[in-house]
């Protein structure tokens, strides 16, 4: 055999393999890198969602102040409620489970104070008859509707991310690359109970 086939051989060998071990962990980066992107991108929707309910409370309670006599300590809560959610930001790029823990309770808040709200309505048949109420409630309505649907499709594009860095060998490069698991948006403690309404008169 050639002298210079020798070395040529294990050569190419070695060069197939690092072509392979290169295309193996940059298709694995590139694609973690996309859907960490997707996930945070789903998360910045949660939020938009969640903006947008809470300028839409600031109308509300005008709307409701406008209209009666209201329940000051009710306005109150979902003001107070609101202001307390608007202050707690969550950076997309540092999703961890204590941020999107004390997202979602702020959230919850929130929540909580606008169903008492929306119940002490029932009592003022001059706000359930106007118009302008009963625009602001529909569009609650569906924007509660559009946040279930953001969180769903973040916490879908965390699983997307979640499998991809924890299927073998993807968990070798995964940590390699520094990724990490990213935290699911869950339902808030309680949630699975349907809330008991009582009308007061």
């Amino acid at each position: 055999m050639n002298k210079h086939l020798k070395w040529i051989i294990p050569v190419g060998i070695i060069l197939i393999l690092g072509i392979i071990l290169y295309n193996m962990t940059a298709g694995f980066n590139n694609k973690a890198v996309t859907l960490e992107e997707n996930a945070q991108t789903a998360w910045s929707n949660v939020e938009s969602a969640y903006q947008r309910r809470n300028d839409l409370i600031g109308n509300l309670v005008k709307t409701v102040q406008g209209l009666a006599d209201f329940e000051r300590k009710t306005l109150t809560e979902v003001i107070e409620a609101r202001s307390k959610a608007t202050s707690v930001n969550v950076d997309a790029s540092n999703l961890s489970p204590e941020s999107i823990k004390a997202f979602g309770q702020a959230q919850g808040g929130v929540s909580s104070a606008l169903s008492r709200l929306l119940v002490s309505v029932e009592r003022y048949p001059d706000i359930k008859a106007n118009q302008n109420f009963l625009n602001l409630q529909a569009q609650l309505e569906g924007t509660e509707n559009r946040i279930n649907v953001a969180r769903n499709r973040y916490n879908e594009a965390v699983g997307n991310f979640n499998i991809l860095i924890r299927k073998f060998p993807n968990n070798l490069f995964a940590g390699l690359f520094g990724f990490e698991p990213l935290t699911r948006y869950e339902a808030d403690a309680g949630a699975e109970n349907a809330p008991d309404v009582e009308f007061e008169f």
